[in-house]
């Protein structure tokens, strides 16, 4: 024997011989758990993009409650139009808004009490009480409407919107409701 032993190949590269090439099984299984860690993070990202995606469909808002306007006695001798402020809560996902809005509860042709919106079915101006003319006008583009709030004349092309009441415990209550604006049909769009 010579004193020096000719070693194997794999043992001078720095290879065991016990070792063997890697599997197949061992990269199969890699490529498995990186391709499930992959489709992991896939769909966690996808999950905001469907929601996006998706809100209007499943959006769902509270409906307004009936705000109080007033006691029925305080409209009892009512003449010319009463300007009041109501107070409206809606609550949107984790939302709460609270808003002022102005009505006037007046009589319509009828004498029965209604309740008007003070925003003007032209372009949405608030519409303010002439109690020297007995009219509404709206200061923008010229509007005029009757006590009741029928068109007299002007640009709009309806009358000033009524808005849904109702009597609970002797006291008015209203529901207050956005409509379309420029339109001659009173269309409800909040």
């Amino acid at each position: 024997m010579n004193s020096r032993e000719e070693v194997p190949a794999d043992i001078s590269r720095g290879r065991s011989s016990m070792a063997g090439p890697p599997s197949n099984e061992r990269r199969s299984f890699l490529g498995a758990l990186v391709a499930l860690g992959s489709f992991c993070m896939a769909a966690l990202l996808s999950v905001p993009l469907v929601r996006f995606a998706l809100f209007p469909l499943l959006r769902r808002t509270t409906e307004l409650e009936p705000s109080p306007v007033g006691s029925l006695s305080d409209f009892s001798s009512l003449s010319d139009p009463v300007m009041r402020t109501i107070h409206v809560e809606q609550i949107d996902g984790w939302r709460k808004a609270i808003s002022e809005k102005t009505v006037y509860v007046t009589k319509d042709s009828r004498g029965e009490l209604c309740v008007l919106s003070s925003i003007c079915p032209h372009l949405g101006c608030t519409v303010p009480w002439v109690a020297a003319k007995k009219e509404f006008g709206c200061p923008c583009h010229g509007g005029v409407f009757a006590p009741d709030g029928t068109r007299i004349s002007g640009p709009p092309l309806r009358a000033m919107d009524s808005l849904q009441t109702k009597i609970q415990d002797g006291q008015l209550l209203v529901r207050f409701q956005y409509f379309r604006q420029l339109v001659a049909d009173k269309e409800i769009v909040g």
